[in-house]
């Protein structure tokens, strides 16, 4: 097939790109690099079933595809909350020029939505039927609320024009290509630990989040765009950790005499994290097979190359 993918050079998107060429797939990969990097995809430049169109998604294009996954969006809040007004505008104008893309051609239609959606959850853990606690006016409304109106165009586009789509409630991702500055946790104590600074805890570090690798999120898109029900369906790991948990775990992972610090907690940051995977278990068949602890291990290994081969002395070896 031939398969648009957006945000394709980035952390997600080139894990997804890599599975579709290796798959023989037709690949273009659209970015317009505010996120993401060409490092991502370089081994992909010169084949001839790949295309990479440098491109936002605030601005129409016409190409001919079979499928669409979209995934452009910056999605860690320190890179989204920079310019929150562009945040909202690539989550909506981005999603309502694509969906109208899809429209136009015929394709099927991917949404990579967000466990953000359910806000700081009141229901525990999130099935897709919970409707979410979110601020709509708070610093992280920009991606919250946008990827629930890019949800709500996804379905209106499905119902009154007929597109055939798939929504994806994706929850915390981790592994290779994670961008060193993105602020997520698992970055921040990795990044931390190997220059030998304080692993930074918000909080007590009671909060819990569940991680999921991305091999694994990446198997999870490609059944639920190559099967036959429309979602919303949650993709991420049921593994429940609390933020200190996994703070130790890098810890004793990097170098246990890394000193861990605590501040204060970000407003609106949620308390409780991990998603009712059911739907994606009994529709896709699918679960995730990769453990925190050998994921943990690729990503620092991953990590350590790249600060590395930037030049940083101070790298834990």
């Amino acid at each position: 097939m031939r398969i648009l993918v957006t945000g394709g050079a980035g952390f997600i998107g080139s894990h997804l790109v890599d599975r579709l060429m290796e798959a023989g797939h037709e690949v273009l990969c659209l970015d317009n690099f505010y996120t993401g990097t060409k490092r991502n995809i370089v081994k992909w430049l010169n084949h001839p079933y790949f295309e990479l169109i440098r491109h936002d998604i605030t601005e129409p294009i016409r190409v001919e595809v079979d499928q669409i996954y979209h995934l452009a969006c910056p999605a860690s809040p320190i890179h989204y909350q920079y310019n929150p007004v562009k945040t909202i505008k690539t989550n909506v104008i981005g999603t309502l020029y694509m969906l109208g893309l899809a429209k136009r051609i015929g394709a099927r239609f991917l949404l990579a939505s967000t466990s953000e959606v359910y806000g700081d959850p009141e229901v525990h853990p999130q099935p897709e039927e919970y409707r979410g606690n979110v601020n709509p006016i708070g610093p992280r409304s920009c991606y919250d609320e946008g990827k629930r109106v890019a949800e709500t165009l996804a379905f209106d586009y499905h119902l009154q024009n007929g597109v055939e789509i798939r929504v994806a409630r994706i929850f915390n991702t981790y592994g290779s290509r994670m961008l060193e500055n993105d602020g997520r946790v698992v970055s921040n104590f990795v990044v931390q630990a190997l220059k030998g600074e304080p692993l930074t805890v918000y909080g007590k570090g009671s909060q819990t989040r569940s991680f999921c690798y991305v091999s694994d999120l990446v198997e999870g898109l490609i059944r639920l765009m190559n099967n036959e029900h429309t979602g919303p369906i949650n993709l991420g790991n049921p593994d429940e950790y609390t933020i200190l948990q996994l703070a130790q775990a890098v810890q004793q992972m990097v170098n246990p005499d890394t000193e861990i610090i605590f501040k204060d907690l970000p407003k609106d940051d949620p308390q409780r994290r991990r998603p009712d995977i059911t739907k994606a278990k009994t529709l896709l068949g699918w679960q995730p097979t990769i453990p925190l602890q050998e994921g943990l291990k690729t990503t620092i290994a991953d990590f350590r190359d790249r600060l590395t081969a930037e030049g940083d002395s101070l790298v834990s070896r």
